[in-house]
């Protein structure tokens, strides 16, 4: 269908409350908001949090890898990575063969911090944000959008 089209159903394509982009960005923004005062007493920023909640997956990783895994750029990880190892949550070390690799590892303290994130994900059920059965299709449904996008970034990387 193009826009004429859509337009005649009435449907307006750039009415602000059509896209999608604008209400994935609202809702992520407004949940970041609702971490902040769980995470702020334990020292942590919502990017430190989801930083751990990997690491705790998936100790001693390449920073490549950890910022596949959480969609970061060096740019956004690296300062982050900086500021929790001052924290000392974490270390940063270089390869030993390949010295450009840089490995990030959990300190004791970085683990530790598991036990003292535990209530986190309870609390935020606890907000009534959505419940669990209109929660696990939007989060499958959610996957699939974050697949797609990476296996078309993919796609354009290579064809480059």
């Amino acid at each position: 269908m193009d826009e004429m089209e859509l337009e005649k159903m009435g449907f307006n394509p750039l009415a602000l409350d059509n896209q999608l982009c604008f209400a994935l960005y609202v809702c992520s923004k407004e949940i970041i908001r609702k971490y902040t005062p769980l995470l702020e007493p334990l020292g942590l920023t919502y990017t430190a949090y989801i930083t751990l909640l990997c690491l705790w997956e998936k100790d001693n990783v390449p920073v490549k890898e950890l910022g596949s895994r959480l969609f970061l750029d060096s740019g956004t990880l690296t300062p982050l990575l900086k500021k929790m190892e001052a924290q000392g949550l974490v270390t940063r070390t270089r390869g030993g063969k390949d010295e450009r690799t840089v490995f990030i590892q959990l300190t004791k303290e970085g683990a530790e911090m598991k036990k003292k994130c535990a209530h986190v994900p309870q609390e935020m059920m606890c907000q009534n944000i959505l419940d669990m059965e209109k929660a696990g299709p939007l989060l499958a449904t959610l996957h699939q959008i974050m697949e797609t996008m990476s296996d078309k970034e993919k796609a354009e990387k290579e064809d480059k």
